[in-house]
């Protein structure tokens, strides 16, 4: 069964030449259920020629810190293991990804190039420059949603209510299962290939102690990579898919999926996720709104606004009406050092933040109320979403990527939402309070969790 090729878009159309096929892989970091390595192997077997992987390491990637960069490599090295097994090389860049890949590109004499898909600023950059830079044909693959965003709409969303009939409309032909890679990309390409300045085989340790990011304790409490992502949606299935929307937003009570920062890395896929979880024939769709919809949408709000990081990303509204409140008195005003620490008046919002930076997970419905709060204390929204995404994107292992910057819009701005009852700072958007969280959880054990210990 091949890819369906509404999945790929042409980024530079030229003849394609005899020489191999490589995938350069950023956003989609796995080797089972990947749309843009299947669709590669597809145009190797097409062309009778060979296919290759490579990844290229930005080291300054969005403030990105060690626990993350620590993470995403040893990810990595399973998908190079998971490669060899298939006689695919996997070539370990490290750089500019638009002068690696293009000198890795002409040292392999390369006849097509493959990427997978990101809605990213940066990530936009470097594939058009890509583009720009070399001769051969150059495909993208949105290996990341389950309908290609491009395809889910025409357009930025302005609410879920809006984007959720065109996501049921298009799951039907999109939300199918994967076909296998073609045995002849896998078994002639590393008899073929010549060896990339000398090495094939990475020393992924060495990796480790190159990296430049800033410390950051690891996140103990995950293991990284395809096979431990598989077991993860495995345990969930068994285990809390069933109690799911009941308790998904307590946070003292381990209800979540916990894939998230698999899926940020792509270690797992949406759509496996979503086919497994189906096949469970369990009342999940609480949890499919989130995995398909909500997740999806958050592409679609980056992809077609290019101000998903800055204020100007907010709707009209919300702009407005948090304008005419910006001067208003603020009764605690902090810095974002401050913050940092979780040194505030406020326990709850202190808990958070430091199960944040302990972990690299704050609990989904606390990242709501600690986004807000921080716009009730800092001086201006855009001071807000300045400091909101800098710890978030710095701590998180989910961080730098479109349902981080959606949620924050969201909490900050109103992306998504109504207008609500107007009230000083906010002005119309969306308000949180801690009796608000009380009412919901048992605030105080949350508290004595991550603070009072």
């Amino acid at each position: 069964m091949p890819v369906n090729p509404r999945r790929v878009r042409a980024l530079k159309k030229e003849s394609q030449a005899k020489g191999p096929v490589v995938y350069w892989m950023s956003r989609d970091q796995r080797v089972g259920d990947n749309w843009a390595l299947l669709y590669a192997g597809e145009l190797a077997k097409k062309y009778n020629t060979y296919l290759a992987v490579a990844f290229c390491l930005f080291p300054q990637f969005l403030g990105a810190s060690r626990r993350q960069y620590i993470f995403m490599l040893r990810g990595l090295k399973e998908v190079e293991n998971n490669l060899k097994a298939q006689n695919i090389p996997f070539f370990f860049l490290r750089g500019d990804p638009v002068n690696e890949v293009s000198r890795l590109l002409g040292e392999m004499d390369a006849g097509a190039l493959v990427c997978d898909f990101s809605p990213i600023r940066q990530s936009r950059e470097w594939r058009s420059m890509l583009a720009g830079k070399n001769e051969i044909p150059f495909y993208e693959v949105d290996a990341h949603n389950i309908i290609p965003c491009w395809l889910a709409s025409p357009k930025q969303e302005w609410s879920a209510r809006s984007f959720r009939p065109k996501v049921h409309r298009h799951l039907y032909e999109f939300l199918d299962e994967f076909p296998t890679l073609p045995k002849k990309a896998q078994k002639e390409g590393a008899q073929n290939y010549p060896l990339i300045n000398g090495v094939i085989e990475m020393d992924w340790q060495e990796a480790e102690r190159g990296l430049k990011a800033d410390a950051m304790p690891e996140a103990k409490w995950i293991v990284p990579g395809e096979a431990a992502a598989m077991k993860q949606l495995d345990s969930f299935l068994e285990l809390k898919l069933d109690d799911y929307e009941r308790d998904r937003n307590d946070p003292n009570i381990d209800g979540q999926s916990g894939l998230s920062p698999y899926l940020h890395f792509g270690q797992i896929s949406a759509q496996r996720i979503a086919l497994q979880v189906l096949r469970s024939r369990k009342d999940a769709d609480a949890f499919l709104e989130e995995l398909i919809v909500r997740r999806e949408l958050s592409d679609n709000y980056c992809y077609y606004n290019q101000h998903y990081d800055d204020t100007q990303g907010f709707p009209a509204w919300a702009r407005t009406s948090l304008g005419e409140h910006e001067k208003d008195r603020r009764e605690y005003l902090y810095t974002i050092s401050e913050l940092e620490k979780a040194n505030t008046h406020d326990d709850l919002w202190n808990a958070a933040q430091q199960e944040m930076v302990r972990t690299g997970k704050m609990h989904g419905y606390m990242r709501m109320y600690w986004a807000k709060k921080i716009l009730e204390w800092t001086a201006s929204p855009a001071a807000a979403q300045t400091a909101a995404i800098y710890l978030n994107d710095r701590y998180e292992l989910d961080g730098r990527d479109p349902s981080g910057y959606t949620g924050i819009a969201w909490s900050l701005g109103g992306l998504h939402d109504r207008a609500w009852k107007e009230r000083a700072i906010f002005g119309k958007v969306r308000y949180m309070n801690f009796n608000g969280a009380r009412r919901k959880f048992d605030v105080q054990a949350y508290i004595e969790k991550w603070v009072l210990q």
